[in-house]
């Protein structure tokens, strides 16, 4: 995020399934255009803390749904990153295909920041202690992220890393307890962590 707003200070971040984040707060440039979208009950909650300004726009909206692809267009035509966090798992395969197609039509040559989850993490999602708590379940699992790039000609990968494989001076931007996370992680080497990547694709 912060080399994109780098490189594109007047660019557009699109969040996906932002629900309560605020990401906004925390890394705003005061110059990027931001768009904020889920689901429309989500969309009311987060109203309840955060409001739209002339730079930052909530939309509810499905991400399977090409009319905010197209909204977001009409009011961009810089570069965009698009960042799905923790939503795309829980899309069946059509669908999540759906969306990077949709995405390459409105916005090519744009990047799309997603975490995919390898088979470990998806069949153990009825034991995970945070996961089994919640009534929605992952349809989605991607056992090599470079596949990703096939699905649409033109696509390329141009990063995949595990959360124990982060590059050395992004973890050390991380709080202390998180690089303490990591280490133990690191440590403990399970199949459901190690298959979980965090991932950066350019649309053609």
């Amino acid at each position: 995020m912060g080399d994109f707003l780098s490189e594109h200070p007047d660019g557009t971040v699109v969040e996906i399934g932002t629900g309560l984040n605020t990401r906004y707060e925390r890394v705003d440039n005061g110059r990027a255009r931001w768009f904020e979208l889920d689901l429309p009950d989500v969309i009311a909650l987060r109203r309840t803390f955060f409001t739209d300004t002339p730079r930052r726009t909530m939309l509810a909206a499905s991400v399977t749904d090409e009319s905010w692809a197209a909204e977001v267009a009409s009011h961009t035509d810089g570069p965009c990153l698009f960042v799905a966090e923790a939503v795309l798992p829980y899309l069946h395969q059509p669908d999540v295909r759906r969306v990077v197609d949709l995405l390459a039509d409105h916005f090519p040559g744009s990047l799309m920041a997603l975490d995919t989850a390898g088979p470990g993490f998806f069949d153990t999602q009825e034991q995970h202690d945070a996961l089994s708590k919640v009534d929605a379940r992952m349809h989605w699992y991607c056992p090599d992220p470079a596949q990703l790039a096939d699905w649409r000609p033109g696509t390329g990968m141009l990063a995949s890393h595990t959360l124990t494989s982060l590059p050395g001076p992004l973890l050390a931007e991380l709080p202390l307890p998180y690089q303490q996370m990591v280490s133990a992680l690191a440590a403990q080497r399970l199949p459901q962590a190690e298959g979980y990547r965090l991932n950066l694709l350019r649309l053609p």
